[in-house]
């Protein structure tokens, strides 16, 4: 995408923005859009623009929320996504690494027509994209690398690499786990990595999966099958090191056998339809969401544990409590000040604390070898599948 000619001041400077959003990425395209809509005048700076989806299943999918799905519809780009390419998850069931240890949600019970619904990121990404592409108060500086960050009372400076500076009242870091933002602004961050790679693939299932997404703790990690249109299922194989690093290296129809095992036959026969890729895990959240002049959103901010799938809905959230707080900001139309700033990491930081705290615990207590674990992990899913207002409970805040 071409870059957009940006106007000057009377001075002959760049003229000011309200929000420079720095990563183009799903977090990134949502926050700007939303900004936009808050009446806010944005500059998106970014590496690149996602392209255009091709036929093939994309290896990246996210389990969006209805909360999440709600906001992405407010922006316009739900209605965007082609139907064949988004599959409605019914409902969920959990399975503990011994017998009759099973915990299952279902959507109609939770009041709801969808748990979540399974979208590919390239498919997602380019919806949000086409929509920041025709937004009036959007302006798209793309292709775009910040190389220094400058802050005054009044304003912040970016320079780019090979481009006009960009000046504006608030910089947002919506730039990922490796945020430029976060490092260069000096956000102080808290970090455990995990003694786990997730391995990700998709195949084609034998058996119809029924909109059902399933997810087994074994001794060896968390395997995770989601639905996906047309048969499809995606996995994602939170292992130790050793076992993620024997699934990469097996052929695909070796790999297939594999996982179809290890899900005990609950979708038949799998066929490998796109190659595994893998990453190391990690949780991560930076002590402050804001600074003067400055704020963080989705990975830039923090990251958790895959096994709940609620990432990038953290990410929507920040996004949809941003927005909020800076549409009912009254007369004060200075988007960067700190204690409108402020207003916003309280809402946030909650949040955020619960879902790092529920998933680092399942992830320790599933992973644990202590004398007794065992027990008390799967006695914990059968307790919860016997108490309907916890499991609600429980389906209510991911439903967010």
């Amino acid at each position: 995408m071409s870059t957009t000619e940006i106007s000057t001041d009377p001075n002959g400077g760049p003229a000011t923005r309200d929000i420079a959003v720095v990563g183009a990425g799903l977090v990134g395209l949502a926050a700007a859009l939303a900004f936009a809509e808050a009446g806010l005048d944005v500059v998106l700076l970014g590496a690149a623009m996602p392209p255009p989806p091709t036929d093939r299943l994309d290896n990246r999918i996210y389990a969006i929320s209805p909360g999440s799905a709600a906001l992405i519809d407010r922006l316009g780009a739900w209605g965007q996504l082609p139907p064949a390419r988004v599959q409605p998850v019914h409902g969920m069931a959990v399975f503990g690494d011994r017998p009759g240890a099973t915990l299952q949600f279902d959507a109609l019970e939770s009041g709801v027509p969808a748990l979540a619904h399974i979208v590919e990121s390239g498919v997602l990404s380019a919806a949000l994209a086409a929509r920041v592409a025709a937004h009036e108060r959007i302006e798209v500086r793309v292709p775009s690398r910040p190389v220094a960050l400058q802050v005054t009372d009044r304003e912040a400076v970016l320079r780019l690499e090979a481009d006009e500076p960009v000046v504006a009242r608030l910089v947002v870091g919506a730039d990922g786990a490796q945020s430029w933002v976060r490092q260069v602004a000096g956000f102080d961050v808290r970090t455990r990595s995990y003694p786990q790679t997730a391995v990700v693939a998709n195949f084609l299932a034998e058996l119809p999966h029924g909109g059902i997404a399933r997810q087994w703790f074994r001794d060896d990690g968390v395997l995770a099958l989601l639905p996906l249109p047309g048969g499809h299922v995606s996995m994602v194989w939170s292992a130790t090191p050793a076992v993620a690093e024997d699934l990469m290296d097996l052929p695909p129809e070796e790999l297939a056998i594999r996982v179809a095992a290890a899900a005990v036959g609950a979708l038949g026969a799998l066929t490998s339809v796109t190659p595994a890729s893998s990453f190391p895990l990690r949780a991560m959240a930076a002590d402050r969401f804001v600074m003067p002049r400055l704020a963080l959103v989705g990975d830039a901010a923090h990251n958790v544990h895959p096994l709940a799938g609620q990432g990038v809905n953290l990410g929507f959230r920040d996004v949809r409590e941003f927005a909020s707080v800076l549409e009912a900001r009254g007369g004060q139309r200075d988007c960067g000040v700190l204690p409108l700033l402020r207003r916003y990491e309280r809402a946030r930081r909650e949040d955020v604390r619960t879902m790092i705290a529920v998933t680092d615990g399942l992830q320790r207590l599933f992973s644990s070898r202590l004398p007794g674990a065992g027990w008390l992990r799967n006695a914990g899913l059968r307790l919860t599948a016997g108490l309907p207002m916890i499991r609600q409970g429980l389906a209510q805040h991911a439903l967010a």
